[in-house]
């Protein structure tokens, strides 16, 4: 989820060659009569919003990754919403104010989605800006043994992690400010993230290469991640959809058909440690819960 992160790129070099295999058709879903059919929904967000390679690409630019099957869609679908998705991989809170550059194009500030007849918008944010693709890449350890990751980012008595995660808090009561701003009118749901890594246990070295006292300095990183995404909600005037709860058991260790966030080498189409379909199907049913709408008919 780094501005152009590995896993991004890989996905984009790959998207035009695999699209035809990696096509999983939208989930169908009959709409629920309610106050939510037909309103004006605005999705924005970064990639565990658009939900690469879990389907076919909804909309330029080529290079956002954004799935017809990603959690606004399903939502929207469930729903009778009106949908506008301009969610993009490798977005940081910055990219929601100003043009976004990827491949095949520009990404619009997503903010210039919203307006005065918005009534729905979900925001998905915050995980680039601390560097959730170069942690990725940097915490791999060739062997099992000790804290390699915590060691490179406490090095010289500060966690650099803690430290990035305080300075988005900042970030994101300005963007909720922004959005209230543009859509005086709308519901605001600030969308945590899922459970990446077991969020109890060792791990599961060398299928997920990072070491058991990494998993647990990791899973501290996405705690302290969802906490401060989950205080800016209540401090903004938004509502917290809390993604970790139900993903519990479903992460980059679990065995395929039950793991719902891939790994560094997915086994089902998805970016690398990022949700499958499977995933994306669940985050709905997180924010459906949030806004009181029942996930199957």
């Amino acid at each position: 989820m780094s501005r152009r992160p590995i896993v991004v790129r890989l996905a984009v070099a790959i998207t035009v060659a695999l699209a035809a295999l990696l096509a999983v058709p939208a989930a169908s879903a009959t709409p629920v009569p309610g106050a939510l059919a037909g309103q004006v929904y605005v999705a924005l967000g970064d990639s565990y919003t658009s939900s690469p390679l879990t389907g076919p690409i909804a909309g330029p630019p080529p290079g956002c990754l954004r799935s017809v099957n990603n959690y606004p869609h399903l939502v929207a679908g469930r729903t009778g919403a009106r949908l506008t998705d301009v969610s993009c991989s490798g977005a940081q809170t910055r990219d929601l104010g100003a043009p976004q550059t990827v491949q095949g194009g520009q990404n619009p500030p997503q903010y210039d989605a919203l307006g005065a007849g918005t009534q729905l918008v979900t925001v998905g944010i915050g995980g680039n800006d601390i560097g959730f693709g170069e942690i990725v890449q940097s915490c791999v350890s060739p062997t099992p043994f000790g804290t390699p990751c915590r060691d490179r980012y406490t090095a010289g008595g500060t966690d650099q992690l803690a430290a990035r995660v305080d300075e988005l808090a900042g970030r994101l009561d300005d963007v909720l400010d922004e959005v209230h701003d543009r859509a005086p009118d709308a519901r605001v749901l600030l969308v945590g993230y899922p459970s990446v890594l077991p969020a109890q246990g060792p791990g599961c070295y060398p299928v997920v290469p990072y070491t058991a006292g990494d998993v647990e300095y990791l899973r501290g990183v996405l705690a302290d991640l969802n906490d401060t995404i989950a205080r800016a909600a209540a401090d903004g005037e938004a509502t917290y959809v809390d993604t970790f709860t139900p993903t519990v058991g479903h992460d980059v260790c679990a065995l395929p058909g039950t793991r719902w966030i891939e790994g560094l080498v997915p086994t089902a189409p998805a970016a690398p440690v990022h949700p499958n379909a499977l995933g994306a199907e669940a985050l709905s049913r997180a924010v459906l819960a949030t806004l009181g709408v029942p996930a199957a008919a």
